[in-house]
Parts: C-alpha cells; sequence; structure tokens
C-alpha cells in the first residue's frame, strides 16, 4: 500500500485533484481534531509555587491593583502582602479618603514600565498576586506603604502578609504623619469594604461612609 499524506481543506471542490503524494480522500474526524488541538498553543498556568510574570503595565485601576499585557494575555495583578485605600466604584462602593492619591501614586511608580513581578499565586478573582521590583532596588508594594498610601495587609490573621518588612514600614509612616496617617480614625480597607460596602448594598445602617 503506498505511503501517503492525509490532504485537509477547509471545503470540498469537485474535480479538484489532489496534490502529487496526498491520499484523495478526507482525513478521518479524529485526526483532523487532533492535528487542530496540537497546533494552538495551550495558555501558560501558574506552577504550584511562586513565579515569575514579564510584561508591560498598561492599566493601575487602584493603589493595589494594576493590569500587566505579557505577550497578548493581560494579567491583573494584586499586589501582595498591601492593602490600598479603596477608590469609588458607584453610589453604593463610595470611595476611601486617599484612594485617588493612592491609585495616582501607584501609576506614578509602575504605568507604562516593562517590569518583571514576583509572584506567589492567583487568588478567588484569577488574580496574580504578586511583589513588584522597582529599578532602585524596593518594590512597589514597599513603597506605597512606605509612603503612608497602603495598609500592611492583616487580614486572616495576617496570612497575607508575605513580606514582614511591610509592617515595620506602616509604624513608620504612621509615626510620621505620612499620607493617609494624617487623618484621625483611618479605617482599614478590609473593614472599610464591610462596614460601607456591604453595609449599603444590604441595607444595613453604617455611619463610616
Amino acid at each position: 500500500m503506498p505511503i501517503c499524506r492525509f490532504f485537509f481543506s477547509r471545503r470540498a471542490r469537485p474535480g479538484r485533484a489532489a496534490p502529487p503524494g496526498v491520499c484523495a480522500r478526507a482525513a478521518p474526524p479524529a485526526l483532523l481534531a487532533a492535528a487542530l488541538f496540537l497546533a494552538v498553543p495551550a495558555p501558560a498556568a501558574p506552577a504550584g509555587g511562586p513565579y515569575a510574570l514579564s510584561g508591560r503595565v498598561v492599566d493601575v485601576s487602584d493603589g493595589d491593583t494594576l493590569t500587566l499585557l505579557a505577550g497578548r494575555t493581560r494579567h491583573r495583578v494584586r499586589l501582595a502582602s498591601i492593602d490600598a485605600p479603596e477608590t469609588g466604584h458607584g453610589r453604593r462602593r463610595p470611595g476611601q479618603p486617599f484612594g485617588q492619591a493612592a491609585r495616582k501614586a501607584l501609576a506614578d511608580l509602575v504605568a507604562g514600565r516593562t517590569l518583571t513581578l514576583h509572584c506567589f499565586e492567583q487568588d478567588r478573582y484569577e488574580r496574580d498576586v504578586c511583589d513588584v521590583p522597582l529599578a532602585d532596588g524596593r518594590t512597589a508594594n514597599r513603597a506605597m506603604v512606605e509612603a503612608g498610601l497602603a495598609w500592611a495587609n492583616r487580614q486572616g490573621g495576617g496570612k497575607y502578609l508575605r513580606d514582614e518588612a511591610i509592617a515595620d514600614l506602616e509604624r513608620r509612616a504612621r509615626e510620621r504623619r505620612l499620607g493617609l496617617w494624617r487623618q484621625a480614625g483611618a479605617v482599614a480597607p478590609w473593614d472599610w469594604r464591610w462596614q460601607c460596602w456591604d453595609a449599603l448594598e444590604n441595607g444595613r445602617p453604617t455611619s463610616i461612609c
């Protein structure tokens, strides 16, 4: 039996001859599906441990969240170990004091820059949770807390605080009354989301927003 190659065609053309050395019959559906599957690259998935993401920062939505364009893929990135004041998202989700100032500060640090991020995991919103190194040797995570524009993330008993130095940077910013620490009774974002946003959305009384 002669050895031949299957001839794939998008549509049958009556009377069209197959090229030399090519079988004139159509490829079996299973073989065609396998060929198409192999031709489409599978999306990369985070490894079981820490991983890196390299790309250009194309958006900064608030003081702890950015979008990184890596190749053709957009990654929503949550800065690890910190929580910045919330920006507003409509009438039932008002922003916190210093929310816009924090967003602008992070944008000044990273917007438009090509960076390699050191990432730990994806959160429940499928955001990559990462440290964001800067050219001066700091991370954007530390810089935001150092400027008094973000908290050390102490939710869940501190399980999200991967960089222990950030807690000390927050203490120093508090002592120097930098950024949001100039206001009396600053409300941590995780408390704001519950005591303000959740209360407004569910009709509970609230006194903080």
